[in-house]
């Protein structure tokens, strides 16, 4: 049920453009300190994981794992997403309390 949840949640933050999708554009978001959650896919590469988590820490932007791009990806209605950046305070916090 909790999946449905926080995957129909995505899905509209993605359709009131409170999202933004791929490894560069959410490093990018996560340095100029927009980025309120990031959402990583447990299947990425083991270079991506690194980064991403990195960058989290040193910025402080609490992150959660997914378990695949594929969920990440239907989520918002594209094809496999592997990090997914949240724009919204509101959003974010929702997010991470259905994903705990």
């Amino acid at each position: 049920m909790k999946q449905n949840q926080w995957m129909s949640l995505l899905g509209l933050a993605y359709r009131a453009r409170k999202i933004i999708s791929g490894e560069e554009l959410s490093v990018k978001q996560i340095q100029c300190g927009k980025a309120k959650l990031i959402l990583l896919s447990a299947d990425a590469s083991e270079n991506t994981t690194k980064k991403i988590t990195n960058k989290c820490n040193s910025y402080e932007v609490p992150y959660k794992l997914v378990e695949n791009r594929y969920l990440l990806g239907q989520a918002i209605g594209k094809d496999e997403r592997v990090v997914v950046a949240v724009l919204d305070g509101g959003f974010a916090k929702k997010m991470e309390t259905l994903l705990d």
